[in-house]
């Protein structure tokens, strides 16, 4: 039994690799999310993340389809305590902003689509700095004192305004970020490491990064020259190109045939490895695609084969 991770100062203890919900309602219909999620748990999996605006870029679709198939699946199986469910806040197309007003009223609407009573971790998705973050913390922990939120969270923030909200918190006694969710993966490190990076180890926060594969990029299947079909393909595609992915892809190659392991696993135990990391986020369209990523749990890289994924990546 793969053992679970706590998250940060808090008290939620989570598998080492996160289900991206980004694909439900998009690119995997209910039934198959269903299937996915299945798997998911029956591994092991306890920690699921979506967001309010998923999946509000597709043609006819208004954003939460995700959060309604995990809400959904959750009743279906009868399996709320069992499971670590984290959403976002900031880009539903009817909920934009994190004013207080508009922070309160979007996750009440999360909690009706998740159909529970709480989220256990709650992100603000984008920061918007045009808000105090005295105004954010104050709506968040509101939140949390009513039972709507065990904990909260930040994606994409500066590492000032990430201080002046840590700040706050510990000044006025209220609730305080447990995890952070950066951009991070071999081809974009410069998205994380750095100050970021260096204050969430500090403060003790947990990162729980997003694109951790790069668009499927680290999956392997995209290679100068090639053309794959995927919704994701332009982003991966650009990654195969330069000369930076090519070094990654070779690296990558060498280390998965020594463990006889799959690319997407090893760039994950990469990522894994790495400070402050407690899972990395990444998503199956589809319950074959699974076994590769749950593979992070259990593959451990020594130290010369992460330096040389570190150096190809540089």
């Amino acid at each position: 039994m793969t053992s679970l991770r706590t998250l940060g100062s808090s008290d939620l203890e989570v598998f080492p690799l996160s289900l991206g919900g980004n694909v439900f309602g998009w690119t995997a219909d209910e039934d198959t999310s269903f299937a996915v999620l299945d798997a998911y748990a029956a591994a092991g999996g306890n920690f699921i993340d979506t967001a309010d605006s998923y999946t509000a870029w597709i043609e006819g679709n208004q954003g939460g389809e995700s959060e309604t198939i995990i809400g959904k699946w959750v009743k279906a199986r009868g399996n709320r305590d069992s499971v670590v469910i984290a959403t976002k806040v900031s880009q539903h197309p009817q909920f934009q902003g994190l004013s207080a007003a508009n922070i309160k009223a979007a996750a009440d609407a999360s909690l009706r689509r998740l159909d529970t009573d709480h989220i256990d971790l709650y992100y603000t998705h984008f920061d918007k700095p045009e808000v105090p973050v005295e105004e954010i913390i104050g709506a968040l922990d509101e939140l949390v004192k009513a039972g709507k939120v065990r904990h909260i969270a930040a994606s994409n923030i500066t590492p000032e305004r990430l201080k002046a909200s840590l700040d706050f918190s510990e000044r006025e006694g209220l609730a305080r970020y447990v995890a952070l969710q950066p951009h991070y993966n071999l081809v974009s490190r410069d998205t994380y490491e750095g100050p970021l990076q260096e204050l969430a180890a500090k403060e003790g926060l947990s990162a729980v990064p997003y694109f951790s594969l790069a668009a499927g990029f680290l999956t392997g299947k995209y290679r100068p020259g090639t053309k794959v079909d995927s919704a994701r393909a332009g982003r991966a595609q650009e990654y195969a190109d330069s000369e930076r992915g090519q070094k990654v892809l070779a690296a990558l190659d060498e280390i998965a045939a020594a463990h006889e392991a799959p690319l997407a696993t090893v760039a994950l135990a990469w990522l894994a490895a790495q400070p402050t990391i407690t899972a990395p986020i990444a998503s199956a369209r589809t319950v074959e695609q699974l076994p590769d990523l749950l593979g992070v749990a259990d593959l451990k890289l020594t130290d010369e084969e992460i330096a040389k994924l570190t150096a190809a990546s540089a």
